[in-house]
């Protein structure tokens, strides 16, 4: 009998470690589960701006917590934005862009992984045909012309095809000026404009920049061909900072490439 009650010890022993390593990766996988919950699609914060271009705003996409996240991740990092040559492809400065910018890698970390999810599961757009998410800022004057967002050189179309579609996360409030403008939209002409809208944004549909919301418009039509109605600019900013982040998506996964550092 003597013998009996260390093995019974001992069985308990590993009956409590058993326990409590099951907890605890129970406990474990349960946060990550609500770490991951999926995104819960609200169409009341959803408005169709255009049907041509395809465009709808998502009002309160990012939280306030996302939005500085990507802004302090991407600070002291920026460096000047360039364009494409439209015949060659090739990266060069231009005073049409004067803005600055920083590329994610892609899941590059927690945060940066559920945005590129939850950007997917609104599109119904393949998360693997997304490039990394854009970082811009646009300070005091700062601005980006009237341009298109798909490539008109081949070498950008190599990998991924075409840019298809962009979501334009507003990362900040802007006082005045920082607009996006579509000039050819369909709506044009049809949007009032109070005083509150810089002379810029009043050629055109404007959206004005809100932390936290989300702009997604389609530069390509649904046969894949180009739309030039989805040319649009970035106006000036008057007071404060603009800070915005884009994904641009591609007609096909891309995967294992490495992030542009160019907008068309």
């Amino acid at each position: 009998m003597a013998s009996f009650f260390p093995r019974v010890d001992f069985l308990f022993l590993l009956l409590f470690l058993f326990f409590m390593s099951s907890h605890s990766l129970r406990f474990g996988v349960s946060r990550r589960r609500a770490e991951e919950k999926p995104f819960i699609y609200d169409p009341s914060r959803v408005t169709q701006l255009s049907w041509s271009p395809r465009a709808f705003l998502y009002k309160g996409f990012l939280t306030e917590n996302e939005c500085d996240h990507l802004i302090s991740r991407a600070k002291g990092k920026l460096e000047r934005s360039m364009v494409a040559n439209r015949q060659s492809g090739k990266a060069m400065l231009n005073e049409a862009r004067t803005s600055s910018g920083y590329f994610f890698g892609k899941r590059q970390d927690a945060v940066i992984r559920r945005i590129e999810r939850r950007i997917a599961e609104w599109t119904f757009l393949p998360e693997e045909n997304g490039e990394g998410i854009h970082v811009l800022h646009y300070g005091l004057g700062q601005k980006y012309d009237t341009h298109p967002d798909y490539f008109q050189d081949k070498f950008n179309q190599e990998n991924g095809g075409n840019r298809m579609a962009t979501v334009l996360m507003y990362l900040s409030n802007v006082r005045k000026g920082g607009e996006t403008v579509f000039p050819y939209a369909e709506a044009a002409n049809t949007q009032p404009k109070d005083e509150t809208y810089s002379e810029c944004a009043r050629n055109g549909f404007a959206v004005k920049p809100k932390k936290g919301d989300a702009l997604l418009f389609f530069s390509c039509h649904v046969n894949a061909t180009t739309n030039p109605r989805s040319v649009h600019r970035s106006c000036p900013v008057i007071e404060g900072e603009k800070w915005a982040a884009t994904r641009w998506i591609r007609l096909r996964s891309y995967e294992n490439q490495r992030g542009n550092n160019i907008q068309q």
